[in-house]
């Protein structure tokens, strides 16, 4: 039963953040549920989430899952109470189903004697950073218009630095506006073992910024020709190594590329069960399913028809991306990306033209340099 399976479940400790970014879709988008919503979860919630983690885990025989530690800025809530709530879960799955904890901060509020409670407690700690220099950081800055890169850079060293084996990575947020090679270079200097590009959420009602001209895809272009051609793998870049992997026809994982369903599931702070935020840039609401943890099963959030709408593959494309070459690669792009007032998300990705740029960006350059080694297998044989 395992196929139809949540296998992610971002649960958000706390509900609010320490910072006010100016570009923040969560906090000054369209979306408002979170202000009715209780700050932080009450121990009633996790323990009931946890619960419903292991049910579904023990439902469908899942031999592994990944617990996402969200917000907000999770760290409000305590690193005991996060170190708590991971040991809960895990204590509860059936034997021999893997918890893959993961906390998601922006790294402001982390000491090492944090660190050190998340480490022991078997969290990998995620980092957000807009890039690796105070100049790209100019838009996170706290409530009072204060720059937050001082203590976050702290923070994300003191993780490299401390401990590497719980470094779960980077995610970056593409802006244009800044070079992409120094960005990417930049970033190198957090020592991330990981880092994940993501394009900054809009769709076809609400366009990103500096959209025109692809862009975006120039952009990553860029990052990907540095990356490609260092001589070693410097950190792991996952947009460009899936996409590599669905070139060469290998499955990928991916919300941004690919046809594989979307396999996760957000609990917030009241216990509401809802699709990813990623949706609530699209309009008020739009990743309410009515669940909650406390009478709800996760299987009934797996019948819902707007999750089981986003899980349709193919069937849930337009028209214009079934008929594309690239399909079973972009895979219609981020479902966020889709939307248009009154049309729904049926749509090409408001990114389609960069999607194509990188895809064709990076299997011209697989082609190049793997052809002389197809050649050579050819002549041996």
């Amino acid at each position: 039963m395992s196929g139809q399976a949540f296998r992610q479940f971002i649960v958000k400790v706390h509900g609010r953040c320490n910072l006010a970014c100016t570009y923040c879709y969560l906090y000054a988008g369209p979306d408002r549920t979170w202000r009715s919503r209780p700050a932080s979860a009450a121990p009633e919630v996790l323990d009931r989430t946890a619960a419903r983690i292991a049910e579904h885990a023990r439902a469908h025989a899942l031999p592994a899952l990944s617990l996402v530690l969200h917000g907000g800025e999770p760290l409000l809530a305590g690193a005991e109470t996060l170190a708590r709530f991971t040991a809960l879960v895990r204590g509860r799955v059936p034997a021999g189903c893997a918890v893959d904890a993961v906390v998601q901060t922006n790294a402001t509020l982390l000491t090492a004697r944090r660190l050190a409670v998340l480490a022991d407690a078997g969290l990998r700690i995620g980092v957000s950073l807009d890039g690796g220099l105070a100049a790209h950081n100019a838009r996170r800055v706290d409530h009072s218009g204060r720059p937050s890169w001082p203590a976050a850079s702290r923070g994300a060293l003191l993780v490299a630095e401390r401990a590497p084996q719980a470094y779960a990575g980077v995610l970056t947020v593409v802006d244009v506006t800044q070079d992409p090679v120094e960005t990417y270079e930049s970033l190198l200097a957090l020592r991330p073992p990981v880092l994940n590009l993501l394009l900054p959420h809009g769709n076809w009602s609400a366009p990103p910024p500096h959209w025109a001209g692809a862009r975006h895809g120039e952009w990553l272009c860029a990052v990907f020709d540095r990356w490609w051609t260092a001589g070693r793998r410097e950190t792991r870049v996952r947009l460009f190594e899936e996409c590599v992997a669905l070139l060469l026809g290998l499955p990928s994982a991916t919300e941004a590329l690919g046809l594989a369903p979307f396999d996760a599931v957000v609990v917030e702070t009241d216990g509401s069960v809802e699709q990813v935020d990623s949706l609530k840039s699209a309009y008020d609401g739009a990743a309410r399913t009515g669940l909650d943890v406390f009478r709800h099963a996760f299987d009934e959030a797996l019948r819902h028809p707007a999750v089981a709408a986003r899980r349709a593959g193919p069937a849930a494309l337009a028209d214009q991306c079934r008929a594309c070459p690239l399909l079973r690669v972009c895979g219609g792009g981020h479902y966020a990306h889709r939307y248009r007032a009154g049309h729904g998300f049926r749509n090409p990705s408001v990114y389609c033209a960069d999607l194509q740029r990188l895809i064709h960006r990076i299997a011209a350059r697989l082609a190049a340099d793997t052809a002389p080694a197809v050649r050579r297998d050819e002549v041996a044989s």
